[in-house]
């Protein structure tokens, strides 16, 4: 990975400590020594984990909305797999945002925002202006990178919760919470994330899981303050469904699944239902495999 100018950032982060007890910017220290992961397997979490201010409610407000429209399991509420803070070492399954301090830790994430406000204040007045206005560099870093922390599992990192969040934007960020202002801020975080330079180890679920949480936060934005949402960051979480073992499962079991459930796991299956026309009929598939 190539150094990274930090120049003026770093004399200052070493005096930015967060009002909780999780002083993040101690990661300054390591900024410039950043490595990309090499490793074949995973076995995470490579950094402890603890519920923030936030992440148990933006947890439960993603998963109801991925439950709807049909990314998650219907009882995923319930499974710890999901809900857990660690990230899973199946590279088959997803990291969902929550999980991301698991593999990230504080250094990549304090890089990874820093990245994107380099390119913020190099950016047109119009949109620079309303950051400048609220404060420098490191002010932006230090309050980004602690609401992201905490959302993504690293603790008590960003005092104020939601709360705090929303009285920035409707306060000092107004100016740009519409969709103009929306799609040059992810034009810039897509640059950033694309830069092959910004280390997101050498897991690719990692980009997705961090397109996911972008996404859920932009639609939030969008819904709040009535803007189209048109742009977007790329490849999110793929769906994770989940499955029956028919061979598994008694005649009462398989019948006591609902009539969708039972057409998306035959469908899965590669079986042609078009001609199923009634639950009964799906049950009497199922038992046949």
């Amino acid at each position: 990975m190539s150094t990274v100018d930090y120049s003026g950032l770093k004399s200052n982060f070493a005096s930015l400590i967060f009002t909780t007890n999780i002083p993040i910017l101690r990661a300054y220290r390591k900024l410039t020594q950043l490595r990309p992961e090499t490793m074949n397997s995973f076995d995470y979490p490579t950094f402890p984990t603890a519920n923030g201010y936030m992440t148990e409610k933006i947890r439960t407000k993603y998963i109801q909305r991925a439950i709807a429209e049909k990314n998650l399991p219907e009882n995923a509420h319930r499974m710890p797999q999901i809900l857990t803070l660690d990230a899973p070492n199946e590279a088959s399954k997803p990291i969902q945002f929550w999980q991301l301090y698991s593999v990230l830790g504080q250094d990549r994430i304090v890089d990874i925002v820093y990245r994107f406000y380099k390119r913020v204040f190099a950016d047109e007045p119009w949109f620079t202006s309303v950051f400048a206005n609220v404060g420098s560099i490191e002010h932006h870093v230090n309050t980004q990178a602690s609401m992201w922390t905490d959302v993504m599992g690293g603790g008590l990192a960003y005092h104020g919760g939601e709360f705090r969040l929303s009285f920035h934007h409707t306060h000092n960020a107004m100016a740009l919470m519409n969709q103009k202002g929306a799609e040059r801020w992810v034009q810039l975080m897509v640059q950033t994330l694309d830069d092959t330079s910004t280390d997101l180890t050498d897991d690719p679920r990692v980009r997705r899981s961090l397109n996911t949480f972008l996404d859920h936060f932009l639609g939030k934005y969008a819904t709040e303050f009535r803007f189209e949402k048109n742009a977007n960051f790329g490849e999110l979480n793929i769906a994770l469904i989940k499955r029956y073992n028919f061979l598994n499962m008694s005649s009462d079991a398989i019948e006591a699944l609902d009539e969708n459930a039972l057409r998306e796991e035959l469908i899965a299956r590669g079986i042609d239902t078009t001609g199923l026309r009634d639950k009964q009929q799906l049950v009497n598939k199922a038992l046949s495999l």
